[in-house]
């Protein structure tokens, strides 16, 4: 490889993945007995996308496109039904509201949890810890139990513990609106500094498309769980927002 060509940080190839619930039918269409049926849910329907070391992508896309659901899969909570997704060695992680944290442990508590299951070893945890403390800012909440917090605090320490322990790719779910505004102020300037590494691939999901077209290099439309376009947000974004228009006058 040339020291000119750019190296993938994340390949996508033909992802699909299925949600499956059980739907029951009425007494009268099964008269003897109540029977189960399996109810299945595309939400992934053979995504397929590359995206460079140190490129931002943003995906967009209306309610229930998959866009949560593209983001779990890449931190490995969702394990594909069909297709492939390669990491290329990097390591990755998750900023989601109401993912990762045990709420029965302290933040304390959950800060090593995390750590450690992003790779970190105890030693380099507790290196970090005072920064990510100070980072989220939420008192003697630190050493209470994970439930008893507002989503605000909920949100500064889930930002806190991905933005100080970094990882090579970074995935983030619409966590920058959450919170009062003094630590949206601080998140979003911790969040630029973070992706202005050159080596740092980040995944932004966000209904916020101010923020998109400011952070983002590329854009990822999913429709229903299909790709639409990839590409430059300058030329994405006024589509997407015609789209949108479209589906609120029918």
């Amino acid at each position: 490889m040339s020291s000119n060509e750019k190296k993938i940080a994340l390949s996508v190839r033909n992802l699909h993945i299925f949600y499956r619930g059980l739907k029951k039918t009425s007494i009268r269409s099964s008269w003897m007995r109540l029977k189960d049926k399996v109810e299945i849910f595309e939400a992934l329907k053979g995504v397929s996308f590359d995206l460079e070391e140190g490129k931002i992508l943003g995906i967009i896309g209306k309610n229930g496109s998959g866009k949560s659901t593209m983001l779990r899969a890449i931190a490995g909570i969702f394990s594909p039904d069909e297709g492939t997704i390669d990491l290329h060695g990097r390591r990755v992680s998750l900023l989601s509201i109401g993912v990762g944290f045990n709420k029965k442990l302290t933040g304390r508590e959950n800060i090593y949890l995390s750590g450690m299951l992003l790779g970190f070893s105890e030693e380099q945890i507790a290196e970090k810890e005072k920064e990510i403390t100070d980072f989220a800012d939420i008192g003697k909440f630190i050493d209470r139990p994970v439930k008893t917090y507002s989503s605000g605090m909920y949100s500064k320490l889930a930002f806190a513990i991905t933005a100080i322990l970094e990882t090579d790719i970074m995935l983030i779910d619409e966590v920058l609106s959450v919170g009062d505004q003094r630590f949206k102020e601080k998140s979003y300037n911790k969040m630029k500094e973070l992706i202005s590494d050159e080596t740092r691939t980040v995944v932004i999901v966000s209904h916020s498309l101010s923020t998109i077209e400011e952070l983002c290099d590329e854009v990822l439309w999913l429709n229903d769980g299909e790709v639409i376009e990839q590409g430059d947000p300058e030329e994405i974004l006024p589509r997407y927002m015609e789209f949108m228009k479209s589906k609120k006058k029918k």
